[in-house]
């Protein structure tokens, strides 16, 4: 199943999830489907804590994503999200922290050169954005980063592309402008279904400036944000080139058969995990 040019449906067993083929490292951003959850809210792959599943039923999930994408489970860090733009630096003295141990921290998005690391990023509308720094040919890094509309707004997709580049070059000895960075930005609530209040659109117009603009639309007396929109165009603003930014095209709303939807279920409902390492 092809969705548009560089976003694929792969399956393995029961389990489904999407991938890009702009990113050349292991990822997936994961569905709903080929999980153990059985109550109709989780059904079926739910990868996250607190949704009403028990502890080792996240897990055993998370273990079939892993063996569907073909990571670790054990090495993914994926901690408690608030929302905001901080992105950290991850290693392994991190790995399963926010599954397997508790994590220390909380925070939206990471950065690793460590491939005994995998990175994750939960999401039920949000926007998952997955990277990768490529230096001479090899990828160097790669990154994970939760933008909600706050996170977007507050820069975390420019944060992220920018710790990226950084680690890159820095672990490389390479300058600057040798670095290449892809992303892949993926199943997100887009324009069709993302209403918001004017509280909301202050605070986008006060952050983003004239360049909001182009992501807001009116129709039958609602206001509507495009994330997905807006996150490409502040990695492009970050220096990201604009052919090396793919944005998914599936609405996590319109496709609750695919998806868990925080806003189209009320709340009740699972959450995806999106994965990239290296």
């Amino acid at each position: 199943m092809v969705f548009n040019m560089a976003f694929h449906m792969a399956s393995v067993g029961d389990v489904r999830y999407i991938r890009s083929d702009i990113l050349v490292s292991r990822h997936g951003f994961s569905t709903r489907l080929g999980g153990v959850s059985a109550p109709g809210a989780t059904a079926s792959l739910n990868l996250a804590f607190g949704r009403g599943d028990e502890r080792e039923t996240v897990l055993e999930n998370l273990t079939r994503f892993g063996d569907a994408v073909g990571f670790d489970p054990k090495g993914v860090v994926s901690v408690p999200q608030i929302h905001g733009r901080d992105v950290f630096l991850v290693d392994s003295n991190h790995r399963g922290m926010g599954y397997w141990v508790d994590a220390p921290f909380e925070g939206d998005g990471y950065v690793t050169a460590d491939p005994a690391v995998v990175l994750g990023v939960k999401t039920a509308d949000c926007v998952p954005i997955l990277l990768e720094a490529e230096v001479a040919g090899r990828v160097a890094a790669v990154a994970a980063l939760h933008a909600g509309w706050k996170g977007t707004v507050a820069g975390i997709a420019e944060e992220g592309a920018q710790r990226l580049k950084l680690l890159a070059a820095e672990t490389r000895g390479a300058s600057l402008g040798s670095v290449v960075v892809r992303a892949a930005i993926g199943p997100c609530i887009h324009g069709c279904c993302m209403v918001v209040r004017e509280d909301c659109l202050e605070v986008v117009r006060a952050s983003l400036g004239d360049m909001a603009e182009a992501f807001i639309g009116v129709r039958g007396g609602k206001t509507y944000l495009d994330l997905s929109g807006m996150n490409r165009r502040l990695l492009i603003r970050a220096g990201v080139d604009e052919i090396n930014v793919d944005v998914c095209e599936l609405c996590t709303a319109c496709r609750t058969d695919l998806f868990y939807s925080h806003r189209a279920s009320g709340g009740v409902r699972g959450t995806m995990l999106n994965v990239i390492c290296l």
